[in-house]
């Protein structure tokens, strides 16, 4: 099971980097948590034919690379559909004004607790069942009779 939200955030000239962290001492959520990136967005007050980078830099694999370039006019959108597992992540935005937005999914995944005698003899029963079933379904199969031909050879042919 897992819990799931929106995740959004605007870059501009003034307040161009924006961090995610995971909560990686949360005992609700020991399991995990991924933030995914479906859409960047350049806002409709950004100046015509100014490039918009946004860079992503990620913690744990130390990684810094442009995820999107925007220009008005040309490129209003991309959805780059990333995901991040484990690990903070900062956006920042490298060249232009902005506005750029950015949204996508923040999931966190919940630890579910499951008993496993119930499952165990469930899954013996649903075994024979489906087994008998599969028996009982079969087409019956037809019969080879063997018949001697005019060289004296067996020969194999389909009983009607």
């Amino acid at each position: 099971m897992s819990e799931e939200s929106f995740y959004g955030v605007t870059l501009t000239a003034e307040n161009n980097a924006v961090s995610w962290d995971v909560l990686s001492n949360d005992e609700d959520y020991p399991r995990g948590q991924k933030l995914i990136i479906r859409q960047v967005l350049l806002g409709a007050e950004a100046k015509e034919d100014e490039f918009n980078v946004v860079e992503v830099h990620t913690v744990k694999d130390n990684l810094k690379i442009p995820i999107a370039v925007l220009k008005a006019g040309e490129t209003r959108a991309c959805n780059p559909d990333i995901e991040f597992y484990e690990t903070a992540v900062t956006f920042k935005l490298i060249k232009g004004n902005g506005p750029v937005y950015i949204h996508g999914q923040n999931i966190k995944d919940e630890v579910e607790v499951v008993d496993m005698e119930d499952d165990e003899t469930d899954e013996d029963d649903d075994g024979e069942e489906e087994e008998d079933e599969a028996h009982a379904q079969a087409p019956p199969k037809k019969k080879l009779k063997m018949e001697n031909n005019a060289d004296g050879k067996n020969v194999k042919n389909k009983k009607k």
